[in-house]
């Protein structure tokens, strides 16, 4: 039998190239022209699971991209529990390309990182989940069944998930839910994901003159709904940094102090967290922490907007229209769904007779808690100890899973977010990477969480 650390040496270059050709398929879920491309990269994960040693995989169709479904069953399977592995295998686009070092659809490997698009969110975590499984196939080390289900539509808010849940509650029964899609607190400070916040989405639309009209002509005479939107926009947040969304706060509760002193607790530099992202100041709203208000606390945050004339050189135009794309990280409690429509009913409530406002809702979710009393939250805990020396801190975090609450909601299951990302690794951003020691020291991880969650259940 070999050890994990032998394993993972002895087999490293492989697992890169494997990783590479995931890598190397642009499974992009929200652009049109990579619509092919999605049903390339579930079968290549078909393809790695069954090498890996499940007893069956398959690619499963969906309302969207397809699913990969595969599952391995122990003897006698009513006696040990099951684990349910989720990932994703889709990832964001990779502009702006000219601010790439390297192809984001290559590995490239460098100062003891792997660059690419996807290579942590989410194929990198998702090999090691598959890595983790494969070591304690090939040693006959598990002493559970693990299912895995990897859909392609996350970064596009699982549209087509929630009816594959329903469609298939049997198929994917479990004890646990078990996921890497997730950051930790630092390199030497490793930490499990305690709760996520929940996320709504809009676009919005002004529509002013029917055309776009000369400046001179009509600038000052005419509403510009540019400048209309920007208005509207800048009032959604007061000089506290608080939302002013009518009652967008009336399920938010407070955090409790026992949490604000653990949060205190958490290694923390304000002044390099500045300088990594090279701004003078931070800004939110007051009364929080940094820590507290992007991961405890709601926001809200313009992702984009656009109109008007914007090539090169100048033009003076006033334009028909304006478009902007907004979003609210809310936390436990908070409804998605109804803080959805009173964003609408205010925005079309502030919106001047002058320009006509079109605000479509766009995907959204609920926040998430996890227990840290559970025998899987303990398995895991145990198991970041083996591969990192150190017992991981329990943190909430500020990014959205929507789907982490549908599985509680629909399958019944809490979910354990074991995730090994890094700040550094640029998630969603030009030259997105991943520490190669890392990566291995995940597959320690999860091997660990496997062989002490079958001792307690």
């Amino acid at each position: 039998m070999n050890d994990i650390k032998s394993y993972i040496t002895a087999n490293m270059p492989r697992f890169i190239k494997e990783w590479g050709s995931l890598i190397s398929i642009p499974s992009v879920s929200c652009q049109q022209e990579h619509h092919p491309d999605m049903l390339r990269c579930a079968e290549r994960w078909r393809e790695l699971l069954l090498d890996a040693g499940v007893d069956q995989a398959e690619v499963m169709p969906s309302e969207g991209n397809p699913m990969v479904y595969a599952e391995y069953r122990v003897k006698d399977v009513d006696k040990h529990p099951t684990v349910l592995v989720y990932a994703h295998y889709d990832v964001m686009p990779v502009e702006p390309l000219e601010e790439w070092k390297s192809d984001p659809w290559k590995a490239d490997i460098r100062d003891g990182r792997l660059y690419a698009r996807g290579a942590d969110d989410d194929k990198g975590q998702a090999m090691i989940q598959a890595k983790a499984f494969e070591y304690l196939r090939r040693n006959d080390l598990l002493k559970c069944n693990v299912k895995f289900i990897f859909e392609g539509e996350e970064e596009i808010g699982s549209p087509s998930l929630d009816k594959f849940l329903r469609d298939h509650r049997e198929l994917l029964r479990s004890d646990i839910i078990l996921v890497s899609d997730t950051s930790m607190i630092g390199k030497q400070t490793p930490s499990i994901t305690t709760g996520l916040r929940g996320l709504a989405y809009w676009q919005i639309e002004l529509t002013g003159p029917n055309r776009d009209l000369h400046s001179g002509h009509f600038g000052g005479a005419v509403a510009n709904p540019i400048n209309e939107l920007c208005k509207l926009l800048a009032r959604v947040t007061d000089e506290h940094g608080r939302i002013t969304i009518p009652h967008f706060y009336d399920k938010v509760l407070p955090i409790p102090q026992a949490e604000r002193d653990m949060i205190a607790q958490i290694p923390f530099s304000l002044d390099d967290y500045k300088r990594a992202i090279d701004v003078d100041e931070v800004s939110g709203e007051e009364g929080y922490s940094t820590l507290e208000r992007n991961s405890c606390r709601p926001s809200f945050d313009i992702c984009g907007i656009w109109g008007g004339y914007t090539g090169e050189g100048s033009k003076t135009v006033l334009p028909s229209k304006a478009f902007a794309k907004v979003s609210c990280r809310l936390v436990a409690n908070q409804d998605h769904e109804e803080i959805s429509k009173a964003f609408v009913d205010y925005m079309q409530q502030l919106a001047p007779k002058s320009v006509k406002i079109k605000v479509t809702p766009m995907h959204g979710g609920q926040g998430y808690v996890c227990p840290i009393d559970l025998d899987a939250y303990k398995a895991a805990e145990k198991g970041f100890e083996k591969a990192f020396g150190k017992k991981p801190l329990a943190a909430r975090r500020g990014g959205s899973i929507p789907i982490i609450s549908t599985f509680e909601q629909v399958l019944g299951q809490k979910t354990i977010l074991m995730g090994f990302g890094l700040e550094q690794n640029a998630i969603h951003s030009p030259n997105e990477s991943f520490d190669l020691e890392v990566f291995e020291k995940g597959i320690e991880a999860v091997v660990g969480f496997y062989t002490e969650y079958a001792q307690m259940v």
